[in-house]
């Protein structure tokens, strides 16, 4: 592989989140291909993601890789939709359920699922169930992915769930959910087609669910 391609896929799994837009800016630079550059980053966030599993990296280096693969993304966007190669594999519409403040999982799994080519729509924290719908409607995501991470909120999401319903539109879309009050069987109570316990498993599940 191109050694400034290597040195890209090296900075992510090493978290080099300040001097990836650099190195990203001088392989652009160098004419390398955007995708391939792509390609690199996503490799390394790969490699990320089984550090985490193999519990050699945990919640704070997950973190810092998907900052690093925010900062290298936002210096390639734009080469990526000038040379087409930006192929989205499907839309996906995140959002912390109303009354929850957290996000810092579904930042992480906003990088990951980033890096593997998918377009995302994050509606932030505290989001009401009317604001998913609307949303749904305007872009017609096919999976929609909900963050609780208190016990007193976890029941949003059967509210988002019965807005989808009530508007038509749940039958359109998958829905999946994560946070630390949640497993599978209080998710398919409340209404979600399918459950993550963290982000590389919830880029798994959402993988999973657009193959089906």
């Amino acid at each position: 592989m191109n050694e400034t391609l290597d040195k890209i896929t090296n900075a992510i799994i090493e978290l080099e989140v300040d001097d990836i837009k650099a190195m990203v800016k001088a392989a652009l630079d160098a004419k390398i291909p955007a995708s391939d550059i792509l390609k690199a980053a996503t490799k390394g966030m790969d490699a990320v993601g089984k550090k985490y599993e193999q519990k050699e990296y945990y919640l704070t280096e997950l973190v810092l890789a998907g900052e690093t693969m925010k900062e290298a993304f936002d210096v390639l966007a734009p080469a990526l939709k000038a040379s087409g190669t930006a192929k989205s594999k499907g839309t996906i519409i995140m959002a912390t359920v109303k009354g929850d403040q957290h996000d810092i999982g579904k930042n992480i799994l906003k990088s990951l699922l980033m890096a593997k080519g998918f377009d995302i729509i994050d509606l932030g924290m505290d989001v009401d169930a009317s604001k998913v719908v609307d949303k749904v409607k305007e872009t017609g995501a096919k999976v929609v992915a909900l963050s609780s991470l208190l016990t007193m909120t976890v029941e949003q999401i059967k509210t988002v769930n019965d807005a989808l319903v009530a508007a038509k539109l749940r039958s359109k879309v998958k829905l999946i959910v994560g946070g630390a009050p949640l497993n599978m069987a209080l998710a398919k109570k409340l209404g979600a087609d399918t459950y993550a316990d963290d982000a590389t498993s919830g880029v798994k599940e959402i993988e999973r669910l657009f193959s089906n």
